[in-house]
């Protein structure tokens, strides 16, 4: 079977930018059946042809596998993408294809299952026409053992419910780009117990983070209480702890954080105990905290989350209300303030959602023109919510994303307003990494679909709950992540700093990547 070619410039621009390292390439040629039978076809334009592998729409269990060999010495994971086409005249970016890849490394004195990894199933969208090409990133961050040979295996999921582009697609190219470690997080509080959930804020060109500490990973423990630190040389070092609140009947947790109209610190404090109360208070300094309201709410949230202004409306946050059941039963919306928080309003979007259409823990930046974006956790899979509003909260619409690659954990969004750009950071909880997808919201926000592939921007805990909780601010051109890691009942309170996102292709390193690690 001869296939049409691949524009080769367009394969070009797809194969030579390089990431941290040269990537290494393997071609449809260097790579081998694993399972199934998929075809080695060629795409053939006059008297030039490029091999590529088929892989069926319909049939189950096509794969393809390749060995690379000669990673360099200082590499500490490696991201694979593929390149893939479709010479289809249906192909139309109203279907999607999905794809997996699954990794293993032949180790000297170990078997080359022990670090077999099976990797989350990659959902994106056709291209508008056959003949283009498309780069996608299956694996962002798979750590390796330098020197050992890397076992790659690509199959295609036509049994995905997300699969849903019956027709073949062809596989050219796999890309094994090395990357270096993220720079080292600094260190907010470690030790003394299991110390969690932070909020980061910036007042000024000082950095606010408040967290809290018990003795395991419950909210409603007595003495779990709140605490507070600041730091003025981008989170190297932190003042002395200081309490935020302390009642003995209560367990005290930070959910959510801003600013007011007069550029202030305002954060959300959750206390649990024989009665629910939503805090808010104020603060100039990050040491002294000051109780503006605890507002008498008909629906009980769960959490209210961090706080945004809205022209025209004032201050605003969402909340959302639920027990985490598989019942009915679940809630969200927005509390809005027009007197710059000393009172609130609520108003409930959605009620009666079952968990598996139940957003948590949602994020939202303003846009501008009444335009609001929000991306919020979901409770069951497989992927983030999309939420957003075109007449500044009034109305909402929610659907579902391609961000498949975390598992319960918190998104954060910031909105540069320099470049336009928003970047969404979470946690991908049992991985130990911390994610950032950097998007042009105008491509997004009625597509939810065309979210890019996310980059690893910091380390952490493996552990499933004892890590992860990502909040974000910035400074100038420079984010700072707040975010938990350990394993109970010791954690630690961390915060990494990054450049911010420059709206060109040039990789983004962590800031301090060429520093000393400390």
């Amino acid at each position: 079977m001869r296939l049409p070619l691949l524009p080769l410039a367009l394969l070009a621009s797809t194969i030579t930018s390089l990431a941290e390292h040269p990537p290494v390439c393997l071609t449809a040629s260097q790579l081998s059946i694993a399972t199934g039978q998929p075809s080695l076809v060629l795409m053939s334009s006059g008297s030039t042809h490029i091999p590529v592998w088929s892989l069926s729409g319909g049939t189950v269990g096509q794969s393809v596998t390749g060995l690379v060999s000669g990673l360099p010495s200082g590499c500490a994971a490696v991201k694979i993408e593929i390149v893939v086409t479709s010479t289809d005249e249906t192909t139309s970016p109203q279907f999607e294809d999905v794809y997996r890849v699954h990794l293993s490394q032949m180790v000297e004195g170990a078997a080359f299952t022990a670090r077999n990894h099976k990797g989350t199933p990659v959902r994106t969208a056709l291209p508008a026409g056959p003949l283009q090409t498309r780069t996608i990133t299956l694996e962002s961050y798979y750590e390796v053992v330098p020197g050992a040979p890397l076992a790659v295996r690509i199959q295609r999921e036509p049994g995905d419910p997300g699969d849903t582009f019956i027709r073949p697609t062809g596989l050219a190219m796999v890309k094994v780009t090395p990357v270096d470690v993220p720079a080292k997080a600094h260190v907010v509080q470690e030790g003394g117990g299991y110390n969690s959930w932070p909020m980061l804020q910036a007042i000024g060109d000082k950095l606010v983070c408040v967290y809290t500490r018990g003795k395991g990973h419950n909210i409603s423990e007595g003495g779990r209480d709140a605490y507070a630190r600041t730091s003025s040389d981008g989170g190297k070092t932190w003042t002395p702890e200081t309490v935020v609140t302390s009642s003995p009947d209560y367990g005290e947790v930070p959910v959510g954080k801003g600013l007011d109209a007069n550029g202030a610190m305002l954060l959300w404090l959750r206390r649990v105990g024989k009665e629910w109360h939503q805090d808010l208070y104020r603060t100039t300094d990050g040491i002294t905290f000051t109780l503006v309201a605890t507002p008498k709410l008909a629906v009980r949230p769960m959490q209210i989350t961090d706080i945004f202004s809205v022209p025209k409306v004032g201050l605003m946050a969402l909340w959302f209300a639920g027990d985490y059941g598989d019942k009915p039963t679940n809630a969200w919306g927005t509390v809005t303030s027009s007197d710059n928080g000393a009172s609130w309003t609520q108003t409930t979007i959605e009620s009666g959602l079952p968990k598996n259409q139940w957003p948590t823990e949602p994020a939202a930046v303003h846009l501008g023109e009444g335009r609001i974006l929000a991306i919020a956790r979901t409770e069951t899979g497989p992927a983030q919510f999309q939420i957003t509003s075109t007449d500044s909260g009034a109305t909402w619409k929610r659907v579902p994303t391609l961000i498949s690659d975390v598992f319960c954990s918190t998104p954060n969004l910031v909105l540069d307003a320099k470049t336009g750009l928003v970047s969404c950071y979470y946690y991908h909880r049992g991985k130990g990494l911390l994610r950032r997808r950097v998007v042009d919201p105008n491509s997004v926000f009625d597509h939810p679909g065309q979210w890019p592939a996310s980059e690893v921007v910091a380390v952490g805990s493996k552990s499933t709950f004892d890590a992860g909780n990502v909040n974000a601010t910035f400074i100038g051109g420079t984010h700072y992540l707040s975010f938990y890691s350990g394993k109970a009942p010791e954690t630690a309170v961390l915060v990494s700093a990054l450049p911010a996102p420059d709206g060109g292709t040039t990789p983004t390193r962590p800031a301090g990547a060429d520093q000393p690690k400390e």
